[in-house]
């Protein structure tokens, strides 16, 4: 059965997932020994705090037809299908992101989690957009994939870089 999500409900889990991708960037600096990557990852430690920033923002002025979803839910269901879903993305949760941490001894593999990262975002947002009903939430959507893109593209130049 596919589900609608809404916007709104869309923007709560970005807004949580945000901060993970924050304080895993802000924990990563300890790891990373390469003065560029560094430089990239507290700006992008910053760029996450933006978007929260911004999604909290869009969060409270979607229109109304932004914030209901497009299919009953007569058993209550549609909340423990988001939260499968994003239960699925690498940083859900800041245990996650400890945990995650662990592994993490060098620039390039903190680079490619980050990478992992921007990826499950774009993925989640792509997912959960393809599922919002109301063109304006899907267009807010949109913003936030592409804001996720351009941190996927940085840390991929920063990992071809690193390669060499």
């Amino acid at each position: 059965m596919i589900f609608g999500f809404n916007a709104d409900e869309v923007f709560q889990i970005a807004i949580e997932i945000e901060e993970n991708g924050k304080t895993f960037y802000e924990k990563a600096l300890t790891v990373v020994d390469e003065p560029q990557v560094q430089t990239v990852f507290k700006e992008l430690a910053l760029q996450e705090i933006g978007h929260q920033k911004k999604f909290q923002e869009l969060k409270r002025t979607l229109p109304v037809q932004g914030g209901s979803g497009r299919v009953q839910d007569p058993d209550r269901q549609l909340g423990d299908y988001i939260k499968m879903m994003a239960d699925q993305h690498v940083f859900r949760t800041s245990a996650g992101v400890d945990q995650r941490l662990k592994a993490v001894t060098n620039t390039l593999d903190a680079l490619r989690l980050a990478i992992e990262f921007e990826k499950d975002s774009v993925i989640f947002f792509l997912t959960m957009q393809d599922a919002t009903d109301a063109t304006q939430g899907r267009d807010l959507i949109g913003l936030l994939v592409k804001e996720e893109q351009e941190h996927l593209r940085r840390l991929s130049l920063e990992l071809n870089k690193a390669l060499g």
